[in-house]
């Protein structure tokens, strides 16, 4: 290599050898941080599989000693927990952790799940938040396998059976579709994830034995005429069009996920179909937004006592990520046109802070809240004593959603250099910190600090815990880098 001299004051500097050491220790840095993250992960993983797992399954929350088992509530070594951040969550991310090194290790680690879902898999197709292995046990369903007894509910509520078929659609092709009880068991959940869709495109946020077969009319969302506040509760509000704690979007990730992998066309017209009824779901003005369920009339309804019947803040969110999402998927841009609309509507319903209501009273459009006496709940618009067990205010991502849109209008990419490289340079320091955090025993710790968990723990400020969401996010970060640099 030619070399080229700068003379400053007298000092000669070869640019191209000075450049060529800085590469070098680039690279030794490199190179050290890469084989960190190989050991943290493989120490990580192992600790995890070997020592946390019970029947090859996961729940949310353990004491430090794992005596202590937490998912919604105390769990038994019997139960497992499907729910995020559950045995699917950690599952997906010893998959990733498998793509990133080849290491088998893994995929045995994300096997031993599967089989632990696949016997909980219940008779309606899909699974409900938790599985029991113990027969008689408090948590047990109506399992596929004739083991288990009770309740038969396949529910989408919380991702429960979204995340679970979209972690066995990744595990099935990890084997190569060559694992027989895997792919079995997906293709049946699927087929009940097919069969439960509306013939307007709607999802309910479950099904039993058979989903609901009455053929509905297929029009649009409007404002009930009745007085919503006490009429027009549906007790059984779980068989109505469901959009609650993004049903939409999980859905949609998990058709996407079917489509991907099996190349099935049936999914892809699942996905225009959710599409399709997303649109006709969107309420007119004064609040082009979206409710958490509805009735078979189209009308926003009551769900749970703290679940009115309201225009959505968190829900219209996930919705319109959703149609963005389908709108590039299928390139068709008429899943593009609520937008507009609706993030208007979300600019001028933001709260002092920033952030949005969970809930906005019909038509007038107040962010509505709820008071509790004991078991009792009523309506107010008082935020100042809310109960802790909800999220009744939600970030807003309406500057993400606004840039999403413009880019989809444009067809332009996301993020150029700059943006990678700034990416790069946080991907670093995370992984960074990730190994630093990581104990001798193949633990991350985390201490309570009031934050809201996952199953409201009743931990108290200061208590530590090992959290499998914690580990599944810093597994994903570790395995993501370490693709990054093969």
């Amino acid at each position: 290599m030619k070399c080229v001299a700068l003379i400053v004051s007298g000092l000669s500097i070869c640019l191209s050898c000075f450049s060529a050491e800085l590469r070098l220790a680039a690279a030794d840095d490199s190179a050290a941080l890469r084989e960190q993250a190989t050991n943290a992960l493989k120490q990580a993983a192992t600790f995890y599989h070997q020592k946390v797992a019970r029947h090859g399954g996961y729940v949310y929350f353990y004491s430090v000693d794992l005596k202590r088992r937490l998912g919604e509530g105390v769990a038994s070594d019997d139960q497992i927990w499907v729910q995020p951040p559950g045995t699917p969550t950690v599952a997906l991310a010893f998959l990733s952790a498998f793509d990133a090194t080849g290491d088998r290790a893994y995929l045995d680690a994300a096997t031993d799940a599967a089989i632990a879902l696949i016997y909980g898999q219940l008779e309606s197709g899909a699974w409900t938040n938790c599985v029991d292995f113990d027969p008689r046990g408090k948590q047990v369903g109506q399992y596929r396998n004739g083991k288990g007894r009770g309740r038969n509910f396949s529910s989408l509520d919380d991702g429960q059976s979204e995340t679970a078929i979209r972690f066995l659609i990744h595990a099935d092709k990890a084997h190569n579709f060559k694992h027989k009880a895997i792919h079995e068991s997906v293709q049946v959940a699927l087929d009940a994830l097919l069969a439960a869709q509306f013939a307007n495109g709607a999802f309910p946020q479950g099904w039993d034995e058979v989903p609901v077969k009455t053929q509905q009319p297929v029009i649009k969302a409007s404002f009930p005429k009745y007085d919503w506040r006490t009429e027009g509760r549906i007790k059984e509000y779980w068989d109505m069009y469901t959009l609650n704690d993004g049903l939409a979007g999980d859905v949609c990730e998990t058709l996407l996920a079917a489509h991907r992998v099996y190349k099935d066309e049936r999914y892809l017209a699942a996905i225009r179909r959710l599409g399709d009824f997303l649109l006709i779901a969107q309420l007119p003005e004064p609040q082009p937004g979206w409710a958490q369920q509805y009735s078979y009339d189209m009308h926003p309804i009551w769900a749970r006592r703290f679940e009115p019947a309201a225009v959505a803040g968190r829900e219209s969110q996930d919705v319109l990520r959703t149609l963005l999402t389908i709108s590039e998927y299928t390139g068709d841009t008429k899943y593009l046109e609520p937008v507009p609309r609706a993030v208007a509507w979300l600019k001028r319903s933001l709260l002092p802070d920033g952030r949005l209501a969970r809930y906005y009273a019909l038509e007038t459009n107040r962010p509505l809240y709820m008071a509790r006496d004991g078991r009792d709940y009523s309506l107010t618009y008082d935020d100042s004593k809310l109960p802790s067990h909800y999220g009744w205010k939600v970030a807003s991502e309406i500057a993400l959603i606004e840039q999403w849109y413009q880019q989809a209008k444009s067809g332009s990419l996301s993020s150029g250099g700059q943006g990678q490289a700034a990416e790069a340079v946080n991907r670093k320091e995370r992984v960074e910190a990730i190994v630093k955090s990581l104990d001798t025993e193949g633990r991350w710790i985390s201490t309570f600090d009031n934050e809201p968990l996952p199953g409201q723990p009743k931990f108290r400020p200061g208590d530590q815990y090992i959290s499998s969401e914690v580990f599944s996010e810093n597994v994903e970060e570790l395995s993501s880098f370490l693709r990054q640099q093969r």
